[in-house]
């Protein structure tokens, strides 16, 4: 009888304890972040968008697929191949460094990275996350160019299939994101995505690529640094000779 009671209490305690126990599995973390998007887009113009794609070619296999979504949903907005420039680099930490230089370069209106970073043995991992995301969002920030993250950052292979691939490929997000997010900074600088508009746009804001003299008195030499309707501003660089016959230069400013 004892025993027989000591049981039933064992069982309706560990039936209790396991109610109240929140769950610690993977499998839960794993279904929070859902390999399927959750992102909508409505219709979407790109066909005067010029795109640069930075791909890694660390877990190459993987990124040719995210590419593969990029450019699908790239093509869909009407962006055309001419319009899309791609590069590559070794790997994730290479990116924001590229993605800087991609967009000083004045060719594209937004970036696409693209990389996969699968958790290891050790915390080089989350050293890499961490360091590569806030160099992107930097290069964003201080260039104007938007730059995508498209960098997945997972825990195991399984996941980066899953996310990779078929319709949940969320290279396709990334590609659709990028029209959005261009089509958005041309319109808040008030450049249209087309040449001929974006010329004529540049010259308001007075990146004229002829010079206007307005000087009456006798012209200056030198390089013109600046210029406006009260003063002008030049430089030259004179040779000097300087011990030795060593020819040295002097900065003038007038």
């Amino acid at each position: 009888m004892t025993k027989a009671f000591l049981q039933l209490f064992l069982a309706i305690f560990c039936v209790t304890v396991s109610s109240f126990t929140p769950s610690l599995s993977l499998n839960r973390v794993t279904k929070l972040k859902g390999a399927e998007s959750e992102v909508s887009f409505g219709e979407l113009d790109g066909s005067s968008v010029r795109v640069g794609i930075i791909k890694t070619r660390w877990n190459e296999g993987h990124v040719s697929n995210l590419v593969e979504g990029a450019r699908k949903a790239l093509k869909e907005c009407n962006v055309t191949e001419a319009n899309i420039f791609e590069t590559e680099v070794p790997g994730s930490f290479e990116l924001p460094l590229a993605a800087k230089f991609l967009a000083m370069s004045g060719t594209v209106d937004v970036i696409i990275t693209a990389g996969v970073l699968i958790k290891g043995d050790t915390m080089h991992f989350e050293y890499i996350c961490d360091t590569v995301s806030s160099g992107l969002m930097t290069v964003g920030l201080s260039t104007n160019i938007p730059v995508i993250f498209g960098v997945l950052t997972c825990l195991d292979e399984n996941q980066v299939i899953k996310r990779s691939s078929g319709d949940s490929n969320h290279g396709y997000d990334w590609g659709k994101t990028a029209v959005e997010m261009a089509t958005l900074r041309n319109q808040a600088v008030g450049l249209a995505a087309n040449k001929g508009t974006e010329d004529s746009a540049l010259k308001d804001l007075g990146f004229n690529k002829e010079k206007k003299t307005t000087e009456t008195g006798p012209k200056k030499k030198g390089i013109l640094l600046r210029e406006s309707n009260k003063n002008s501003l030049y430089f030259e660089l004179k040779p000097k000779l300087y011990n030795n016959n060593h020819k040295i230069f002097s900065l003038y400013i007038f």
